[in-house]
């Protein structure tokens, strides 16, 4: 086990932000917000159509930051015709509710994780799985295989009338306690951590030794100030950005999943586009997932500095630990040859690639 260390200062702790609440939900057909937007809702604002899309992180994450640029990309592709407005914060609702927005078309797009996701189709489970993928570089190169994703990406559309675009990762995901080091599965015995509401986050955190406490993303600070929660688990980038590091200043590098987020569409309201403007939105699309590629290798080198810096406990334990548990879980959940066939493929591409295991 390896632990790093920096002496922590005694800085106070803030008030959690306050969430935005009671901003206005904008139908599919809306047109300009114009000045009347809030402050944190960022776009391109002189269009004649403006897409809402729903997040749940930060206006310093990578994603807001790379949606943003899509909403500008697609203004000046488009001519003005159509934008982007990000809302940030959960002010458009919780993701478990927002996706039924998207699907009926009160709201136009949003990032959704992939948790979320397989409580619209179970086909997507085993890109979600533990051992799925090996690291974003995979991951990244899987999502644009059309070979792979191409049919299961498109099959929302009739029913659902949902279009997944892609997806940004969530990188490598840890678990970060408050109290520490974390070695193995006796130091999480019994702390409550906060997972997704998803058996197979329940599974792997049960796996890992701890005890999984599903819970909405916006109210994991509130829960880890009152010590409802013992941690959670999560990347670099979302610890900080959510200054999670202030209650739980222990952060474990597990490596166990490579997380996923899927950014989806309602279909009817792209479908309003011409065609030429639809390319322009793909085109546009594209460009922010490679933004958002940049993005995050910066932002999670500048998250390790910034949680070394805030005297944050990062521990390195033996991969043994944790790794066969981990890999079981991922395996266990494969409930089909077509389950089994996917995840197969996925991994088929790692080998491809030469990415070591």
């Amino acid at each position: 086990m390896r632990s790093r260390t920096t002496p922590r200062p005694p800085t106070p702790r803030p008030a959690r932000r306050t969430l935005l609440t009671g901003i206005p939900l904008l139908g599919a057909g809306a047109l300009a917000l114009g000045g009347c937007a809030p402050d944190d809702a960022g776009a391109a604002t002189d269009v004649e159509n403006i897409l809402t899309i729903s997040l749940n992180q930060t206006e310093t994450h990578p994603s807001y930051l790379a949606l943003t640029a899509f909403g500008e990309k697609l203004a000046e592709a488009t001519e003005g015709r159509w934008g982007a407005r990000v809302y940030a914060n959960e002010a458009l609702g919780a993701q478990q509710e927002v996706v039924q927005l998207v699907s009926d078309g009160s709201v136009d797009m949003a990032v959704i994780s992939a948790p979320q996701v397989e409580n619209l189709s179970m086909a997507f489970r085993p890109l979600n799985l533990p051992g799925a993928f090996v690291d974003i570089e995979h991951q990244t190169a899987v999502l644009k295989d059309d070979s792979i994703v191409g049919e299961l990406f498109s099959s929302l559309e009739d029913e659902r009338r949902l279009r997944v675009l892609g997806g940004f990762t969530q990188g490598s995901r840890h678990v970060y306690t408050d109290r520490g080091p974390i070695e193995g599965p006796e130091d999480l015995a019994g702390l409550k951590i906060r997972v997704q509401e998803s058996d197979v986050f329940m599974a792997l955190t049960r796996a890992l030794g701890a005890s999984p406490t599903p819970m909405a993303y916006g109210e994991v600070y509130t829960a880890l100030q009152a010590g409802v929660l013992n941690g959670a688990e999560n990347n670099e980038v979302s610890y900080v950005t959510q200054r999670h590091y202030e209650i739980a200043p222990h952060f474990t590098l597990t490596n166990h999943l490579v997380g996923l987020d899927y950014v989806m569409a309602n279909m009817d309201r792209i479908e309003e586009m011409d065609e030429a403007d639809q390319t322009a939105f793909t085109e546009s699309f594209a460009a922010a997932q490679e933004d958002f590629v940049t993005l995050w290798a910066q932002e999670t080198e500048a998250s390790i500095q910034a949680m070394e810096e805030a005297g944050v406990e990062i521990t390195e334990p033996d991969p043994e630990a944790f790794t066969p548990a981990i890999e079981e879980v991922g395996r266990s959940f494969l409930d089909s040859p077509e389950d089994e066939d996917l995840y197969e493929r996925v991994r088929a591409l790692a080998d491809e690639m030469g990415v070591e295991r």
